[in-house]
């Protein structure tokens, strides 16, 4: 297969997004490491701690800080449930591009809030997120707007690539990365930067299990759509395998898990107690899946990635009281 992106196009992501965004931290927490066991070092990347929450602020810098001019004239259009909506409207305002965001109704009214807090354009139409891209294509074509998609985009890709860049340049001797997947942005990003600085690197994926399809889809080899999905993390809430990772992660994956609500919601009380960070649903699944795979890593130092912490208070408060 043709690989999605080239280590070229991540450094080219990492040099455009370096004046809008300084590395986030990578930490590491001796009661984390005694809870998860098994011998296991645990390197927690802080995408939580990025202006928006949430790592794709990254993917929003790359994407449009490589528009043409005329195509930051008419402006872009994007899908989210929000974070990535966030990221184009943070990228948006740092260089002065319209930006119009297509969310589910009923979606999370917090990021909904703080994406027009940034300045974008919130379109409330659709009842899931692939049903709100299906609306960001029509808008491409009645406004004549730049789709900047949440995965299908090798400039996106290439930003969400910098978070691996960023961890295996402070820890070349990392073992194993789990990763949180909706998309496929980060997983394919890592492996990417793996094939060059770390080639015995593994990275394995997680999914939620009420949102699966890319998961079975990797193990049966058959690209699948969901009718519904069912999981508090709207971050993976996706129904569709996307064909611009899939390919990648088929070819480049050493293992794929999913996980329960109740495994994520567990993993996020253990990083609220080990951390003191905060952390939405699909933040906490990288550890959600380490300790579904702590038996395969163990005597490992693993890298996960707290991908987001824009979780809004309802959810937050089922979480805390174990009602989730």
């Amino acid at each position: 297969m043709t690989w999605p992106i080239t280590f070229e196009e991540v450094t080219g992501a990492a040099e455009r997004i370096r004046p809008h965004l300084p590395p986030s931290p990578l930490r590491s927490y001796p009661t984390l490491d005694e809870a998860v066991g098994h011998g296991i070092h645990v390197l927690v990347k802080h995408e939580n701690l990025q202006p928006t929450g949430a790592f794709k602020v990254r993917n929003g810098l790359a994407a449009i800080s490589a528009l043409s001019p005329e195509e930051r004239r008419r402006g872009v259009v994007g899908a989210s449930t929000g974070n990535h909506g966030q990221g184009l409207a943070y990228a948006g305002a740092q260089m002065g591009v319209a930006v119009t965001i297509c969310v589910p109704l009923g979606n999370n009214p917090e990021k909904n809030a703080a994406m027009r807090a940034l300045g974008a354009t919130v379109v409330e139409e659709g009842r899931d997120y692939d049903e709100s891209t299906q609306v960001a294509d029509r808008l491409v074509g009645e406004r004549g707007l730049t789709l900047v998609h949440s995965t299908n985009s090798p400039h996106v890709v290439a930003g969400a690539a910098t978070i691996a860049l960023e961890i295996l340049q402070a820890q070349p001797e990392l073992g194993a990365m789990v990763i949180a997947l909706g998309g496929g942005s980060q997983a394919v990003g890592a492996m990417t930067v793996a094939r060059v600085l770390a080639p015995d690197l593994r990275v394995f994926a997680v999914q939620a299990a009420g949102a699966s399809a890319t998961h079975d889809a990797w193990h049966t080899g058959e690209p699948r759509t969901l009718a519904s999905v069912n999981t508090f993390a709207e971050g993976l809430a996706t129904r569709s395998v996307y064909p611009f990772t899939f390919g990648a992660l088929r070819e480049g994956l050493a293992g794929f898990v999913t996980v329960t609500d109740a495994e994520i919601a567990d993993a996020l009380r253990l990083l609220l107690r080990t951390t003191h960070t905060l952390v939405e649903g699909a933040g906490a699944a990288g550890l959600a899946g380490l300790l579904r795979l702590r038996e395969t890593l163990a005597g490992g130092t693993v890298g996960i990635i707290l991908s987001g912490a824009n979780v809004d208070e309802a959810t937050l408060r089922r979480v805390v009281n174990r009602e989730i």
